[in-house]
């Protein structure tokens, strides 16, 4: 998605919830964006937007990202280390499926994007057995990383 289309998708969300179109709003989504793929705290995307915005302060970010997140236009992870991460919301992104799933290095702490998703078939069962429909799952497997494994070999 372009950045044009990015912001214009962000201004329609915003206008349609009653909320105002703001530079730091815009600027918080398009570093996600733009970094697409990483998990980046809240820390992380202070020190980006700050570089065009130097006046923006990290409260004004924590409270756009909780803005970001209950709009669903953000997903926040936690990878069990104490810091809340975020990336692009993959519902902003005009996807249907589910978030993709980490792969966590127990060793070096690498956290490794898994695609496929594989539960499809649990959600029907759960959804057949229970009458509960799953709208959305998250799933992380914790291991050793091939770096880590050639490592200890």
């Amino acid at each position: 998605m372009e950045q044009k289309e990015v912001q214009e998708l962000l201004k329609d969300r915003l206008k349609k919830k009653g909320l105002k179109v703001t530079r730091q709003r815009l600027l918080v989504l398009s570093v996600l964006e733009e970094n697409s793929g990483r998990h980046m705290t809240a820390e992380d995307i202070y020190e980006l937007v700050s570089e065009d915005y130097p006046d923006i302060g990290l409260a004004t970010v924590y409270r756009t990202l909780q803005l970001l997140w209950d709009m669903q236009l953000v997903d926040r992870i936690s990878f069990d280390d104490g810091c809340v991460r975020y990336e692009i919301g993959h519902l902003f992104l005009g996807e249907s499926k589910h978030n993709h799933h980490h792969l966590i290095c127990r060793k070096c702490n690498k956290v490794i994007p898994f695609g496929d998703d594989l539960l499809d078939d649990l959600e029907h069962y759960i959804e057949k057995a229970t009458g509960f429909h799953v709208l959305d799952h998250e799933l992380k497997f914790y291991g050793l990383c091939r770096e880590c494994m050639k490592k200890e070999k």
